[in-house]
């Protein structure tokens, strides 16, 4: 029978007033009560607030601080004073790791839902100290996890309108309670990362798979009232001696094949894995609940305690709000019509709804779409790939098996590590589908080789380990992507835990699959190119996130101490090479994307500079890339330049000066004549002073760049207004200019950098730009089409902003499946109803919301950062002057915004009358 109904309702009020009232981990805070004497120059109800919250002392002063420094900036913020309070108070709560609350607690005390709380944290990062990069961390976490938790409760409510009949006594609403929080629970226990959608979603299918089989069928819509196994579990045989005992023992539930399965088909998802799940994960939750082998519904009074001791421990959101809607964990209604809007393809007669995009979707769409273009490849090398390991001079067939061995148990345990404890299994699985992808790759490759050097013999490529190890890092990063396991909320800084003090891992994004296989970033964007072109069904969102885990290497991760890129320009730079890395005179010819991944892992040298046997094609491709060329007599001899290493530098430079264009169209449009001089200096420091790159990112030396350029030009550019632009930049990550290496083991900000390491080392440079006779200017490197955009990729209509173009590719791509977000789908050729729909069209043409949030939406006023840990007695830049109001640069960015208004105004105007039209 289900849960009976007196348990719901006021189960659950109980909880949340004693969610309001508890503390979570006492042990940590001993004195949650806070004294008034110590208090009262605060304002009373802040301090009202204080206590509501049962926050210490500490807090308490820590956030009022935190107040007074964002009070001047509160004409910034329509929001009261109570709600900015009780941003300050979890910003010190988070900042000082103190467990006084939950967000749940804050939310409610501060009348916000998370949406709006998170924003309103976000817009108290005026300076550069308000918000510190463990607190930003922990925010990220919480926003990810309320994201997902928020699609899977969409998923659960639509899922069991499927599932259940109406009944008049609302037999369903507290048997869908019960399992929603069952599924809260499950979650918790068997995942450290609760924000991963996948595994998630599975454990969901799992915990309503457990209910439908105990639910009486006057319950179940006919689909499922069918689909149960008649017979869920063989007989137990027994002994004559206790058959009386298990006569009244309840048959054991286990996982009901038939039901899964059904399931999973209505959701589009895998059924072998999420079997897997059930019998890693859930059965073990079952067993930790007493609940696996009894055939009645569990005691929601036992759910809700137990998910409440987890709630409370987790500091973060209380999911059971979901289910009664609470205000807390509700969208604005503008974001839900924006979400529920789906794009109508218009018939003289009828209208065809198309589905809307849901992540749920978008990931298992995904998932199938990665496993079934695996289903011809197998777990071992294919007959066409044994073979090229047969023609190798050396075998590498055994080292490839046992190198596999070895990584999959190193891959699958960090899985378990981070993911969760019982999650190893599944590990094990996205190894596998990564390893049929890494063999895939590594044919179309051999071929493609096979082809350009008609050679069949390619011993050394092959028993290049880090060759292998790079394919197959390359692949797990795949098949990590798909599952959406994999992203770049920290760009390339990874912080474990995200700033809760809690050493577990729990963050596998790019670049964790380096560490798990020991593999350096340099060697892993040698495969990048080659593998996108070895493999073109991968789908324009995993080519996307390819190559930003390439900018990423590029931008940051190379830079690392112990990087190979180190060496390879110590080489260049003392070894005699005729030329130093790569030449600014390059920069004007077009990136040639001719090489492979042959080239970078085993030549030394320039593709020209090759010499092959013209005889045997049977040569060894090896052999013939590591021929160093004829040197002619008489002359000194040179060190041959790296292959691996050119190109690393010319893709450096094209996406260094793509960065510095965005930061300048930002805050230099009224000084064009700027850019070529900053780039100069910038390209500068990249090819002679490398060193400054180490442990850094580089766009720190970008912004140093530019305020070097400005100061010495006497352009009134402060460094607290590139740092306001910056952060609007693309890929960008606040740690940039907040945690900046200053000497080993010290960090400190941008400024700090600039003066104590920047410019002492480039001052005789920078001087030189203001003299008669400035350097040269470097040439503007040529910014080719990214190599991974296919011929089939959209293309943007010209001069217009969301207007693209799309050939049809096949006919899961047709227009009646095609599912645009917020866009409105129009098939030329058929009728499209009123005139007043082109007119909708025409308006969000001409709007350029998207534009102007990269380039101009600084905040609603745009002051640069008011306040800046790094003044001194009021002087905020690096020659120490003060300020002397807005400069020239922040009236012109104010004037940009004012546009930017009214000309929203206008569109809500125009908006508003079509509505009444």
């Amino acid at each position: 029978m289900p849960p009976k109904k007196r348990n719901s309702g006021t189960t659950q009020s109980k909880e949340l007033k004693s969610a309001e009232s508890a503390s979570p981990d006492k042990k940590e805070s001993p004195k949650l009560t806070l004294s008034a004497k110590k208090h009262r120059d605060k304002d009373a109800e802040f301090v009202t607030l204080c206590k509501s919250l049962h926050v210490t002392d500490l807090v308490c002063d820590r956030a009022w601080t935190l107040w007074k420094t964002v009070q001047d900036s509160m004409n910034e913020i329509a929001d009261s004073e109570k709600r900015v309070w009780g941003a300050c108070l979890f910003v010190s709560g988070a900042d000082m790791d103190v467990a006084c609350f939950t967000l749940t607690q804050v939310l409610k005390a501060v009348s916000l839902n998370v949406t709006q709380f998170v924003d309103l944290v976000r817009k108290l990062d005026v300076n550069l100290d308000t918000i510190s990069t463990k607190v930003n961390s922990a925010l990220t976490r919480l926003e990810k996890k309320y994201n997902v938790t928020l699609a899977l409760y969409q998923r659960f409510e639509k899922t069991c309108k499927k599932i259940f009949a109406m009944v008049s006594d609302d037999q369903e609403r507290e048997t869908m309670r019960s399992c929603w929080t069952m599924f809260l629970l499950a979650k918790g226990r068997a995942l450290q990362m609760e924000d991963d959608l996948v595994i998630s979603f599975q454990l969901l299918l799992c915990t309503l798979e457990s209910f439908i089989k105990r639910c009486p069928p006057d319950l179940l819509q006919p689909l499922y009232k069918s689909a149960i196994s008649k017979v869920q579990s063989p007989p137990t045989r027994t002994s004559r001696r206790n058959q009386s005992k298990a006569k009244f023992r309840p048959p054991e539930p286990e996982v009901d094949l038939q039901l899964l399965k059904t399931l999973c088909e209505e959701n589009e998802c895998n059924a072998e894995e999420v079997k897997n799940v059930y019998q890693t994960s859930f059965s073990t939750f079952l067993d930790s609940l007493d609940f696996s082998r009894s055939s009645d519904f569990p005691q929601a009074n036992d759910l809700n305690q137990q998910y409440e001791e987890h709630y409370l421990k987790s500091r973060d959101i209380d999911g059971r709000l979901f289910f009664d809607g609470d205000e807390t964990v509700l969208l604005p209604k503008v974001e839900i019509s924006q979400v529920e809007r789906t794009p109508k393809k218009n018939l003289p007669d009828e209208e065809v709804l198309i589905p809307p995009q849901t992540p749920i979707r978008a990931a298992m769409t995904s998932i199938q779409q990665l496993r079934g273009d695996l289903t011809s490849s197998g777990d071992q090398p294919s007959t066409n790939l044994a073979t090229y390991f047969k023609n190798c001079t050396v075998d590498p067939t055994q080292a490839v098996l046992k190198r596999l061995e070895t990584l999959g148990q190193a891959f699958s345990q960090r899985f378990g590590q981070a993911v969760g404890p019982r999650c190893v299994v599944l590990g094990w699985q996205r190894f596998k589908l990564g390893v049929r992808l890494y063999y895939k790759v590594m044919e179309a490759m051999l071929k493609s080789e096979e082809k350009r050097l008609s050679v069949q013999n390619f011993s050394k490529l092959l028993n290049d380990s880090t060759f292998h190890t790079s394919l197959l890092a390359c692949a797990l990063e795949v098949v990590m992507a798909t599952y959406g396991e994999s992203s770049f909320k920290t760009g390339g800084y990874n912080h474990g835990g995200g700033g809760g003090g809690d050493p577990v891992e729990t963050d596998v994004c790019f670049p964790w699959i380096l560490d798990v296989v020991n593999l350096a970033a340099f060697d892993f964007y040698k495969v990048i190119e080659s593998f996108i072109k070895a493999e073109p069904t991968l789908s324009k969102d995993i080519v996307k996130h390819l190559e930003t885990c390439e900018n990423l290497i590029m931008e940051r991760i190379a830079w690392r101490t112990d990087s190979p890129l180190f060496e390879l320009l110590t080489q260049e730079h003392e070894g005699g090479a005729a030329e130093q890395v790569e030449t600014p005179a390059s920069f004007s010819q077009p990136l040639q994307h001719n090489h492979t991944a042959a080239d970078l892992y085993l030549s030394p040298m320039r593709p020209g500079l090759r010499v092959l046997p013209p005889e045997s094609p049977a040569t060894p491709s090896s052999q013939a890339a590591s021929q160093p060329p004829a040197q002619p007599a008489g002359q000194t001899p040179r060190h041959p330049k790296s292959n691996s290493l050119s190109l690393f530098y010319k893709k450096l430079y094209r996406l260094a000066y793509t960065r510095l264009k965005i930061l300048c169209s930002y805050l230099l449009s009224s000084h064009p004549e700027l850019e070529p001089i900053i780039w100069t200096l910038f390209q500068h420091t990249l090819q002679h002073e490398h060193e400054l790159m180490r442990d850094r990112h580089l766009d720190q030396l970008m912004m140093s760049a530019m305020y070097a350029i400005c100061k010495v030009k006497s352009v009134d550019l402060r460094f607290k207004t590139i740092v306001t632009a910056y952060k609007n930049m693309p890929n960008t990550n606040q740690e940039t200019f907040k945690h900046v290496l200053i000497t080993e083991g010290h960090y400190d900000s941008i400024i700090v950098f600039y003066n104590q390491v920047f410019m002492q080392k480039l001052k005789t440079n920078i001087l030189q730009y203001a003299s008669t006779r400035p350097p040269t200017l470097s040439p503007i490197p040529q910014i080719p089409r990214s190599p991974y955009k296919f011929p089939n990729s959209p293309l943007r209509v010209p001069g217009s902003n969301n207007v693209y173009i799309s050939p049809l590719k096949s006919p899961r791509m047709s227009p009646g499946i095609m599912t645009p977000r917020s866009r409105m789908l129009v098939s030329i050729g058929e009728s499209f109803g009123l005139s007043n729909r082109f007119q909708k069209i025409n308006q969000m043409v001409n709007s350029s919301d998207r534009s102007f949030k990269r380039t101009l939406d600084l905040g609603s006023t745009p002051k640069p950062l008011k306040r800046l840990r790094f003044d001194v007695d009021g002087q905020d830049e690096a020659d120490g002057s003060k300020s002397g109001g807005d400069s020239t640069l922040i009236q012109k960015l104010a004037e940009m915004s004012s546009t930017r208004s009214r000309m929203q105004e206008q569109k809500m105007k125009e908006d508003a009358e079509s509505r009444k039209e």
